[in-house]
């Protein structure tokens, strides 16, 4: 079986920290930025990505903006886009589909439901 390559966004580096240090511990392999503009760039270039996981609420580019131009990237239109937020407030999951999101987790990160949305892609 492939590992599985993921892309972290998240302003916060504690954040990136901690799910990175989680899936690695269960073969994924995983990338991160701090920026959603960063994030896009890579996008561009490094086309073996399965799956990104998107902080909704960040300075400059949010995820709500960014998730629509990573869709728009030639050959990640299908690449699952999984929404990650602190506010889960309501609308927000609709929200976050609206926005192109494949799936939806909110903070803090319940693994296992981490885990079964991955395990979709």
């Amino acid at each position: 079986m492939n590992k599985k390559r993921l892309l972290i966004i998240d302003d916060d580096p504690r954040n990136i920290f901690a799910l990175v240090n989680t899936l690695r511990a269960r073969s994924y392999d995983c990338l991160s930025c701090l920026s959603a503009e960063e994030a896009i760039v890579l996008l561009q270039t490094d086309e073996v990505i399965d799956a990104v996981l998107i902080d909704m609420m960040m300075p400059d580019m949010d995820g709500y903006d960014a998730i629509p131009i990573i869709k728009k990237i030639p050959s990640r239109e299908t690449t699952a886009i999984i929404a990650v937020t602190a506010q889960a407030m309501t609308g927000d999951k609709e929200k976050c589909f609206q926005a192109g999101a494949d799936d939806y987790i909110s903070k803090p990160v319940d693994v296992d439901k981490l885990l079964v949305a991955l395990s979709k892609i």
